[in-house]
């Protein structure tokens, strides 16, 4: 069953075309890595997959929802790991993990769990405007896979990690959680060598000999 299925995807901000033609088939389990340099659309690609803006032509189907008229269906079964960590600075790590149970209705319990997961039980009663860039993005991390997404949306999720926080992560957003990924990265060579399929972007068109290549 295909998770993602996008034909001719167009969106716009004004008079800029952001992402034109698009086209892709990611099957459920799969990873799609995203390339292309500032200004490809990658990140405007993710926003449109997670519902946030509204495609202008072609077709986006997420998760069996015809966006954007269905993307109602999609909050609860999508993960969202991006440059913005959609953390309160004020609020703990752990305050923040409560108040996104109780948006996606997750058990409390969950919270303890998923802050272990990523080695932050400790600081995790810490304000997070307290906590280094890399605490942040683990336990954005751990926001991300709260509620148990099949489908994990990830804009450079090594940002800010070290290798031993990078592979602490690697269960919950790798390949081995078994979810289906969009991956964009710098780090071609790491995407490339996890991808299923690859999308390669540049000022929001494919390029490349096809605009799929598969590993």
């Amino acid at each position: 069953m295909a998770a993602i299925e996008l034909d001719g995807l167009e969106r716009r901000f004004g008079e800029r075309v952001a992402l034109a033609g698009v086209s892709v088939r990611v099957e459920a389990g799969q990873t799609l890595a995203v390339l292309g340099g500032n200004g490809a659309g990658k990140t405007t690609l993710l926003r449109v997959l997670a519902g946030l803006l509204r495609p202008h032509g072609g077709t986006a189907r997420v998760l069996e929802a015809d966006l954007p008229h269905e993307r109602w269906k999609l909050p609860g079964h999508v993960g969202y790991l991006g440059h913005d960590p959609l953390l309160y600075r004020d609020l703990s790590g752990r305050e923040n993990l409560r108040y996104h149970a109780r948006l996606h209705r997750v058990p409390e319990q969950r919270v303890a769990t998923v802050l272990s997961q990523v080695g932050m039980e400790r600081r995790a009663d810490d304000p997070v405007r307290e906590l280094s860039r890399g605490m942040v993005q683990r336990v954005a991390a751990a926001r991300a896979v709260l509620h148990d997404p099949p489908l994990l949306l990830l804009d450079e999720p090594g940002a800010n990690l070290d290798p031993a926080a990078a592979e602490l992560l690697e269960p919950l957003i790798g390949r081995p959680s078994g979810r289906t990924r969009v991956l964009v990265s710098h780090d071609v060579r790491g995407a490339l060598a996890e991808a299923d399929v690859v999308l390669r972007l540049r000022r929001g068109r494919p390029v490349g000999a096809d605009e799929e290549l598969y590993r």
